[in-house]
């Protein structure tokens, strides 16, 4: 698209560039029929009509001389992407769009929602946890798809699909078409760039009622340039859909009947992969599976050669550390399934079966000519936790009593005795195989099993034989952890989240993240009240159109995010909304409060009664209801006051033989329902979650208090 402009070529600078008029982005259609904010009000620009037909820079650009010298050729059957977005920005439902639209599934097949999320914590929670491989067909070209996550605690698993996607390939960026670009919209777009990645910018949910697509693109583009992009980069082409009717277009007003500007979108505007066909075969692992009768499975993007089923490879870490290997089956993805392949060319993403003891970040190479590929590096942990053996007075108590509660249920079945027997007998075992995991070789052979592919994570010896640090990219990266080790079977305690320090120069720094509140105006003063007590420096505010809520960014430490979600749910009566992501080391900002209110503690063992619970909720907010099982030191409640108060939840009403003339109605207030991530937010430096496979609980830590005795 053509600008006019004066015969002069004025320049004009932004954060971290300077561009001039000649400069290719500004010679063609981005942005509908606007530029930047930060350059309309510059210069008197004229936009022609928007374009009927998808014309690309980033592809054109990307047809250098150096793949002449490199002896590199391009696929043009194939494209591999990644579809990378904040939380919530439609990724996966978009996906299910595609594969629909594909023809993926049978007219008549049953396709739930969200079809990639297929980890039963993913579709609880609502987020992608894991990358995931699918791909499509579109005019004779294959489109490998990765959906990656959005939060930041997960950006290994985003790191690994860019590198399954290519070294210099393309992806797919998602907005919201009225939230825009957010803190995690930062950190994956940021890795993409890195990479060396041209992004096709899809402004998703463009049907919202109170969608601003205009401003929404402008501030894309500013991140781009905030985040040094290169003029092909900062080139990119502007998709307007409805992930989740299936529809696209090059404008906002004009919306397709199907996807079909998007899967254009994808085959001119991304290249296909650089390949080196005739070299010795080279492939980087950079996904692992595991299937009971296939063993483990490598899952990466072959980058050169061609890898057969049956042949002879060579695996490396480095040029000096290699072993010899054999590939026994070979797969391709073909829409939403793995494929049997007897050869698997250069370009193309492929599972591979027969290696046994393969890691992520191995190089599976030429068994003579072979060479390693640079191994997945990926940032630091920023947060760790203590894992330690379950010691509480309850460790085994629940397992038993589930397998009690099923064998009286199968007495009732209407069976023979001897059908009855053999499937008993073969449940009891099943429940006792599934809860035996208490031990600290359990424990230890689980958290090191983790780190096989889980590379953004770390496990380290405690100070004791039966306690682990686990090292993770953010709380929530170590709360899913946790929660997949219960429903494995797994008893054990946890101690609260601590941030990683680093001395630099012998000054402690410490990590900070760029926290964005988005709030209801008349909640905004309270939040900002919180923000600022845990060190928080405000940096930005903005209204959010017609919506009423306001936009608060902050730069906090990681300290001081610890327990916050819930309180900022308690000051703006659940209607915020808080994402974060890491920013940099700084140096320590200072102490900080975290919880004002400290905790109601048992006073003995016991069964609680309705009659001590009636007296002791006037000292706090209570956890449990009449008629739970509690032990000394566990956590009952909180105390509406600074400082722990020890109360006697299983006194009984003594019986005497004086009757008073009315009873008495105990009416109990409702007990609080806290998750696991409720809880590891809650628990302060001398307190411990109890994580089994049926129950949560809080506890004060015995250590800690023989410490302070």
């Amino acid at each position: 698209m053509e600008m006019s402009m004066a015969s002069t070529t004025p320049c004009f600078s932004l954060p971290k560039k300077t561009f001039c008029i000649s400069t290719p982005i500004f010679k063609k259609h981005l942005f509908g029929t606007t530029l930047p904010c930060c350059l309309s009000a510059k210069l008197p620009l004229k936009l022609n009509p928007i374009p009927t037909s998808i014309k690309c820079a980033v592809s054109e650009a990307t047809q250098a001389p150096s793949e002449k010298k490199s002896q590199l050729m391009r696929r043009s059957d194939i494209r591999n992407i990644a579809i990378v977005a904040h939380v919530d920005h439609g990724k996966t439902t978009l996906v299910d769009s595609m594969l629909k639209q594909a023809k993926v599934f049978r007219d008549n097949q049953f396709v739930q929602e969200r079809i990639m999320d297929s980890n039963d914590i993913e579709r609880e929670r609502g987020i992608t946890i894991l990358s995931k491989n699918t791909s499509i067909t579109y005019k004779d070209t294959k489109i490998n798809i990765i959906d990656t996550p959005g939060h930041s605690d997960f950006g290994g698993e985003v790191e690994r699909g860019y590198q399954t996607v290519d070294f210099g390939n393309r992806g797919i960026g998602k907005v919201d078409s009225v939230e825009g670009p957010m803190p995690q919209t930062r950190f994956v777009l940021k890795k993409a760039l890195e990479f060396g990645h041209a992004v096709v910018v899809v402004v998703n949910k463009i049907d919202r009622p109170s969608a601003r697509p205009e401003f929404v693109v402008n501030s894309t583009f500013e991140l781009f340039i905030e985040l040094n992009a290169t003029d092909e980069q900062c080139d990119f082409q502007v998709i307007y859909a409805s992930g989740i009717k299936g529809k696209a277009g090059l404008s906002p007003e004009n919306l397709g009947e199907d996807l079909g500007s998007l899967f254009e979108a994808v085959i001119r505007c991304i290249p296909g992969p650089k390949i080196n066909k005739d070299g010795a075969l080279q492939m980087l692992a950079t996904n692992i599976e595991y299937e009971e009768h296939k063993g483990r499975i490598a899952i990466g993007r072959v980058h050169a050669g061609s890898l057969r089923r049956g042949m002879d490879v060579k695996i490396c870490t480095s040029e000096d550390a290699c072993r010899f290997g054999r590939v026994s089956e070979l797969f391709v993805y073909e829409k939403f399934s793995r494929v049997p392949a007897e050869t698997v060319e250069a370009g193309d993403i492929c599972a591979v079966c027969g290696i046994d003891d393969i890691q992520i970040g191995e190089t599976i190479a030429d068994k003579s000519d072979g060479k390693p590929l640079p191994s997945i590096k990926v940032e630091e942990p920023t947060v760790k936790m203590s894992f330690s053996v379950n010691t509480s007075p309850f460790v085994g108590r629940e397992r038993d009593y589930e397998v009690v509660a099923d064998f009286h249920q199968l007495k009732g079945h209407q069976l023979d005795y001897a059908k009855e027997h053999q499937r008993s007998s073969s449940l009891l075992e099943q429940r006792w195989e599934s809860g035996k995991y208490v031990t600290s070789r359990n424990l230890r052979d689980r958290l090191y099993r983790e780190l096989e592919r889980n590379l953004a994570m770390k496990v380290e010896d405690g100070e004791t034989a039966d306690t682990f640090i686990v090292s993770g990219r953010g709380t929530l990266h170590i709360t899913i952890l946790i929660e997949n080790m219960r429903r494995e079977g797994y008893e054990f305690m946890v101690g609260p989240p601590k941030v990683i320090n680093k001395r630099v120069n012998d000054k402690l720094l410490e990590p900070f993240e760029i926290a964005t509140v988005e709030v209801p105006e008349e909640h905004m003063g309270s939040v900002v009240e919180l923000l600022g007590k845990r060190r928080g420096q405000m940096f930005d505010m903005q209204g959010l159109g017609s919506e009423g809520t306001t936009f608060l960014k902050y730069k906090i430490p990681t300290r001081g995010l610890l327990g916050l979600r819930n309180s900022i749910l308690t000051a703006s009566r659940g209607t915020a909304i808080l994402n974060t992501v890491f920013e940099s080391y700084e140096p320590w900002a200072g102490d900080i409060s975290t919880r004002d209110l400290g905790s109601l503690v048992a006073f003995d063992d016991g069964t609680s009664t309705s009659y001590a619970l009636m007296s002791s909720q006037d000292r706090g907010q209570l956890f449990i209801g009449p008629g739970v099982d509690v032990y000394k030191g566990q956590i009952v409640g909180i105390h509406q006051r600074s400082g722990d108060l020890a109360l006697n939840v299983c006194k009984k009403k003594a019986a005497t033989n004086v009757r008073s003339n009315k009873e008495v109605t105990v009416v109990l207030d409702t007990p609080l329902d806290f998750s696991l991530d409720d809880c590891i937010e809650y628990i302060q430096e001398d307190e411990l979650v109890e994580v089994t496979p049926s129950s949560i609980r809080m506890l004060k830590n015995p250590k800690s208090a023989k410490k302070t005795r």
